[in-house]
């Protein structure tokens, strides 16, 4: 059982990695716009508790001695954008600066509809963390 990782194998491990982003190339898909990457606001009660998070959270960590968090929000984006696109359309689009984005990936529901079944379209969320003393106003 070892304790930690070996020196070598780890700069070994690094350097692969870099080959390996270095590989990939741009990105696939056509060339987006932001107003192309960004579709919409996804207005729920948990993004809307997210939205107004550094408001509730920065003064207690203020006292405890921590940096301020900042806001998050939620978007509906196009499938094929890469973090770093939706990273660069949120911070074109609403002159905001953006410290972290996650993504998910949904799939379609399946409904019925009398005797015949469909699907809904797959479709991407993406959760913007911005800077502490960035906000944005959708209403």
């Amino acid at each position: 059982m070892q304790s930690r990782p070996r020196p070598k194998r780890y700069v070994r491990k690094l350097a692969a990695r870099a080959r390996m982003r270095a590989d990939l190339g741009p990105p696939v898909g056509p060339e987006l716009r932001p107003h192309q990457v960004v579709l919409r606001p996804v207005v729920t009660e948990k993004s809307t508790h997210h939205s107004t998070r550094s408001e509730r959270v920065s003064a207690r960590r203020e006292e405890e001695g921590l940096p301020p968090v900042g806001s998050s929000y939620t978007f509906e984006v196009t499938r094929h954008a890469t973090k770093l696109q939706i990273k660069a359309a949120v911070q074109e689009l609403f002159g905001v600066r953006v410290e972290k984005v996650c993504t998910q990936q949904y799939m379609g529901k399946h409904r019925r509809y009398r005797q015949k079944i469909g699907q809904l379209s797959h479709w991407k969320k993406a959760i913007v963390r911005l800077h502490h003393e960035d906000k944005i106003e959708f209403f």
